[in-house]
């Protein structure tokens, strides 16, 4: 999260204050839409959700009663909304603790591991290595797909995205896990293939 953000006045924002609506809608945009953006994929949908959020957040300030923080209770509402036109785009999409329950602390087993440490340096940073990595992302299942974007994308901690996602922190620690888990897996196939055509080249 970003600790830069301006302070905004919720008092102001129940007074129906345009400008600090104008403030909130400037601080926030970036973030909330890169999270919409890499949830729903496209680019549309994601602007939807956008001014769908700033629009709730608006119509239900009078509600927010600061037990969080007013970026925690926007992210909260923007992924409520991504995951709704998900359901609705995908019926089918399983957004529960299932798999055994994430609470109990099953872990996902990798299936394989490949070590990165010899690529060069722009290999890691290049624009395909970022498509690449954005790919992997949106092939994770949502709920994991979710708790990832907000902690490891988004930058906040534990507690703030189990209060977004109206999860404990065991759940959001382990559903990160598994995240981070099958982003390696996926992304390993990738580098593995690099790391070939390095030492092809040599």
């Amino acid at each position: 999260m970003d600790n830069n953000a301006p302070s905004i006045s919720v008092e102001a924002l129940r007074q129906g204050n345009r400008q600090e609506f104008a403030r909130l809608v400037e601080a926030y945009s970036g973030p909330l839409y890169r999270l919409a953006l890499k949830m729903l994929g496209d680019p549309q949908d994601a602007e939807d959700a956008l001014q769908n959020t700033f629009l709730k957040a608006l119509q239900n300030i009078n509600s927010f009663e600061g037990r969080s923080s007013i970026s925690t209770w926007l992210y909260r509402v923007a992924a409520n909304e991504a995951l709704m036109m998900l359901r609705k785009k995908k019926p089918e999409v399983d957004l529960g603790d299932t798999e055994n329950d994430d609470e109990n602390g099953e872990t996902y087993m990798p299936i394989e591991f490949t070590d990165w440490c010899c690529l060069p340096e722009e290999e890691l940073v290049s624009a395909e290595s970022r498509r690449v990595l954005d790919e992997a992302i949106r092939r994770l299942p949502e709920k994991l797909r979710v708790v990832f974007l907000l902690r490891d994308i988004e930058g906040l901690s534990i507690q703030e995205t189990g209060e977004a996602l109206g999860l404990s922190e065991t759940a959001v620690k382990t559903r990160l896990l598994r995240a981070r888990l099958r982003l390696r897996d996926l992304l390993s196939v990738y580098y593995a293939e690099r790391l070939q055509k390095v030492a092809e080249a040599e």
